[in-house]
C-alpha cells in the first residue's frame, strides 16, 4: 500500500497510501515524468540530499501519531486490462481510511458507487474489527498480518540519488532528485528488496521537509511468497500528497500501473487511480467533524 506511508503488495490486490500509497486510469503505463516549471535561479545553495532524506524520515515519524487524528475517504478506480492494453473491466471501491497504532485501516463503504447491502456491511464491519485488533497488537513500524509494506522510508533508505535541483509544485519550492536502487545496499526482507529494484524521482517540499510527489518504477521482477506471486518489471506509480488543515501532509491522489502474476493464474494487468478527499478530524470524544480541507499553497 502506498500512503504518505507506503503500498501493500498482496496477491490480486494492490492498495496505496502516502500516505497511501497510493492505482491508474490511463490505458498505458503512467508516464514517469512531471511537467513542472523551472525555478528562477536562487543564490541559496541546495541542501545536502542525504541530510534532507534523513529530515524527511524524521518528520514522518513525528507525523505518525498526528495522522491518527484524521480520517478521509478514498476512491479506487480499477481498470483491468486485456493483453493488448484495452480495458476489459472497470470497478470502483470507496473506503473510509483511518489509522490505529500507526497502521492504516480501511473500511469499505461503497462498491461501484452503491452502498453495501446489510449483509455486506455486516461482513465488512466484522473484518474491520479484526483489522483494528491486529493493528492494536502490532508494534509501530511492523506490518500487520504478514503484509509486505513498501514505505517511502524503505525506498529512500535503499537508493542512490542524482541530479538534485529546485522545482516548483503548486507555487511552493521543492527539492527534486532522481534515484535508482543501490545494488550494494543490504536488503532485509521483501520490502527493502523491492525498494532496491526501483528507480524514479522524488519532490520534497523545501519548507516542510515532506514528500510532495514520488514516481517509482520497478526495474526488475519482484517475487513474493516463495515465488508464488510476482510483480513484473515496468509496474509503476505516481503518488501525490498535500498539506491538510495546516497540520498534516496527507495523500490526495495516486496512479499505478501493475502487471502481476500468481502461481497457476494467468497474469493480470491493471491501471488503478486513487482519489483521496473529504478529510475529517476526530475530536477527543472520537466524533468526526468536517472542515479539514486541503489548504491552498502559500504564495511566494
Amino acid at each position: 500500500m502506498i500512503a504518505s506511508r507506503g503500498f501493500v503488495l498482496l496477491p490480486r490486490r494492490i492498495s496505496l497510501r502516502f500516505a497511501r500509497l497510493v492505482l491508474g486510469c490511463c490505458l498505458t503505463p503512467v508516464a514517469l515524468t512531471a511537467q513542472t516549471p523551472a525555478v528562477p535561479p536562487s543564490s541559496e545553495p541546495l541542501p545536502d540530499v542525504p541530510t534532507l532524506i534523513e529530515q524527511v524520515r524524521a518528520h514522518q515519524r513525528q507525523m505518525d501519531a498526528v495522522q491518527e487524528n484524521y480520517t478521509w475517504r478514498e476512491i479506487d478506480l480499477t481498470q483491468t486490462l486485456n493483453r493488448n492494453g484495452s480495458v476489459k473491466k472497470t470497478e470502483s471501491d470507496t473506503y473510509e481510511i483511518f489509522y490505529v497504532n500507526t497502521h492504516e485501516v480501511r473500511r469499505q463503504i461503497q462498491k461501484d458507487g452503491k452502498d453495501l447491502d446489510p449483509g455486506q456491511e455486516k461482513k465488512e464491519q466484522e473484518r474491520v474489527m479484526k483489522a483494528v485488533e491486529r493493528a492494536q497488537q502490532t508494534p509501530p513500524g511492523q506490518a500487520p498480518n504478514g503484509e509486505v509494506v513498501i514505505s517511502v522510508g524503505h525506498i529512500l533508505a535503499m537508493v542512490k540519488v542524482s541530479s538534485p535541483r529546485r522545482e516548483m509544485l503548486d507555487g511552493r519550492p521543492t527539492i527534486a532528485f532522481d534515484y535508482t536502487g543501490d545494488p550494494h545496499a543490504r536488503a532485509h526482507g521483501v520490502a527493502e528488496e523491492a525498494a532496491r529494484r526501483m528507480s524514479g524521482t522524488v519532490w520534497i517540499d523545501e519548507r516542510d521537509r515532506q514528500v510532495r510527489r514520488m514516481v517509482a518504477r520497478l526495474d526488475d521482477n519482484l517475487h513474493v511468497g516463495f515465488g508464488l506471486f510476482s510483480i513484473a518489471r515496468g509496474s509503476n506509480l505516481v503518488f501525490d500528497q498535500k498539506l491538510v488543515d495546516n497540520t498534516l501532509w496527507l495523500p490526495t491522489s495516486a496512479d499505478i500501473y501493475v502487471n502481476a502474476h500468481a502461481f497457476g493464474v494467468i497474469g493480470e494487468r491493471a491501471n488503478i487511480h486513487v482519489t483521496d478527499n473529504d478529510y475529517k478530524k476526530f475530536e477527543a470524544q472520537a466524533i468526526q467533524q468536517p472542515g479539514a480541507t486541503v489548504v491552498p499553497p502559500a504564495a511566494h
